[in-house]
């Protein structure tokens, strides 16, 4: 099970970082020459994983004149020890191969692997490549590429008897914190990403070009990643160990009462989904307030949701808070707000009176409420840091007073912007949400989930996060250490809040992938979403102890 905040949340390194990452390493005593060996070697080792057996195979190897180039040099060497007959076809004079590439191209030639000057008429020839390993571009790349390295790339991705591809790090072309090709990149069959994976390559506009990802170490000591903390890290299935301890002798106070404030008359769908989500995700109690007409709609069935009739309409929302709802909102854990509460002059007078309301518990902001807030600095000012707001790209859009295009155009930018008008953590939702807080590095899902796709969907993740929320002080104690650890070490300062956010976007997307064998070309219910969520959770435990491989990426 993961120990440490690294386990949980593995690090995504920025170019600019990993180049930091690299210093750190050398100003520690360790030779640039020995991390560009141990980088050729996790690359042969996983390409045995696929070709276990190299004699007599033609290995070509793009070589620009940077470290990766060097990694691809050094690669040879190993290949051709195996039997193989590497072939490094470089696009720059050798003579350009400073520092520790500059070495290992001496050493490879020494040792007899042959090198070649790249030109267009190498890939004419009768006996192509079985296997290609591209190492002319690193993550340092940005921009679009060279008339002549797009001219390369386009050459590789031709070829007409198709090889296995291998990248270096990252496929060249591809931007290492977008995952776009700029304009195109090479199409791998696998690549291996060197000390961590980088941003761009979690994302899924990038699965076309990575083809199966594969992380390796190289022996960046950690003393040396703690001292350049990243602006990214991955919340995926690790991160959800903390969430597995089970408080011995608990009982249903133990583990939260969750308020849900929404379900207007018409809406009660939305906040049935969201107090059937907190229940399973492992709230001990959970009610619903509402005015009285959206009662039943909420409950649909469900006797587990207790229910609190509002006001004396039946229709709209009270003008003042009950002091009944004030008691019970001071004594939950945790609030969810806003799942089918409506747009309304009277929705918009509770949200700003609930946001009055003295000792309020943390409080999951979703859907409407996020439209009620959006333009109103006053009320965005209240949010605190403990508080989780859940806007979908148009959600987004309307806070932010833009388009949704706009947003989806640049997620993270949105996301900076969206931090940047309140304490609280935001998850942007979509593929690969993107969960964030101000002054604090980025959390990123990277799952696309289809099956998420469906109206209802934001409301089970709503209360996925409160029913989480509410399991804060016996579930979460350990990543609250583990936040602790990570403030003390690199730095940075992620909450408990912040934490969670990214756990329930994690717990909520595998969720959907979980019934995608049930459903795979979608067609299901955001309730069966949320039906899946414990034993999501069961199964990701089980992964975790068993070391099974719970990344988004094909291995």
């Amino acid at each position: 099970m993961p120990t440490s905040f690294d386990d949980l949340f593995p690090p995504l390194p920025l170019p600019a970082e990993m180049r930091q990452w690299d210093a750190e390493a050398l100003a520690l005593g360790l030779p640039e020459e020995l991390l560009m060996e141990n980088a050729a070697r996790a690359a042969f080792d996983v390409l045995r994983e696929y070709q276990s057996q190299l004699t007599g195979l033609r290995v070509w190897l793009l070589m620009g004149s940077g470290n990766n180039g060097g990694d691809a040099a050094c690669l040879a060497r190993h290949l051709l020890d195996a039997g193989a007959e590497p072939l490094v076809l470089h696009t720059r004079p050798l003579a350009a191969c400073k520092g520790a590439c500059g070495k290992h191209v001496r050493i490879a030639r020494a040792a007899g692997v042959t090198f070649e000057r790249w030109r267009p008429a190498v890939f004419q020839r009768a006996e192509l490549p079985h296997i290609l390993v591209d190492g002319l571009l690193g993550t340092g790349f940005s921009g679009q590429l060279r008339p002549d390295a797009l001219e390369l790339v386009r050459s590789v991705n031709s070829l007409q008897s198709r090889p296995f591809v291998l990248a270096l790090d990252i496929p060249s072309g591809l931007d290492g914190r977008t995952g776009l090709p700029m304009p195109e990149a090479v199409r791998a069959t696998a690549t291996v990403s060197f000390a961590a994976a980088k941003p761009g390559l979690a994302l899924p506009e990038a699965r076309p070009w990575t083809g199966a990802l594969h992380v390796r170490s190289i022996g960046i000591p950690l003393a040396a990643r703690r001292k350049a903390p990243c602006s990214f890290y991955v919340a995926d299935g690790h991160c959800l160990a903390p969430l597995a301890k089970i408080q011995p002798g608990g009982f249903k106070n133990s583990y939260g009462h969750v308020l849900v404030v929404g379900g207007a008359p018409g809406l009660g769908g939305a906040a049935h989904l969201a107090a059937r989500a907190a229940l399973r995700a492992g709230a001990g109690l959970v009610t619903a307030a509402a005015p009285g007409a959206g009662i039943a709609d909420i409950k649909n069935g469900w006797p587990e949701i207790m229910t609190l009739p509002l006001g004396e309409s039946e229709r709209q929302w009270p003008a003042r808070l009950p002091q009944n709802f004030v008691e019970l909102a001071q004594r939950c854990a945790a609030l969810v707000v806003g799942p089918g509460m409506g747009r309304g002059q009277d929705a918009a007078a509770f949200v700003e009176a609930l946001l009055a309301l003295d000792h309020r518990p943390p409080t999951v902001f979703d859907a409407d409420a996020l439209v009620l807030l959006a333009g109103r600095q006053g009320l965005l000012d209240r949010i605190t840091a403990d508080d989780i707001l859940t806007p979908h790209p148009g959600e987004a859009a309307t806070l932010l007073g833009c388009s949704a295009a706009d947003v989806q155009t640049d997620r993270q930018g949105a996301l900076e912007r969206l931090r940047d008008l309140c304490r609280g953590v935001i998850i942007l939702k979509g593929a690969a949400s993107l969960i964030g807080q101000a002054d604090a590095s980025t959390l990123l899902c990277p799952y696309d989930v289809p099956q998420l796709a469906v109206g209802g969907s934001g409301d089970v993740l709503a209360g996925c996060a409160g029913g989480l929320l509410a399991r804060l002080l016996p579930g979460m104690q350990t990543a609250k250490e583990q936040a602790q650890v990570h403030n003390n070490t690199a730095n940075q300062t992620l909450t408990p809040s912040h934490m969670l956010a990214g756990q329930a976007a994690a717990l909520h997307a595998l969720a959907g992938k979980s019934i995608a064998e049930q459903w795979p070309l979608r067609g299901n219910t955001p309730s069966a979403v949320a039906d899946a969520l414990p034993q999501t959770l069961s199964a990701c435990m089980a992964a975790s102890e068993s070391k099974d491989d719970i990344l988004p990426w094909p291995r």
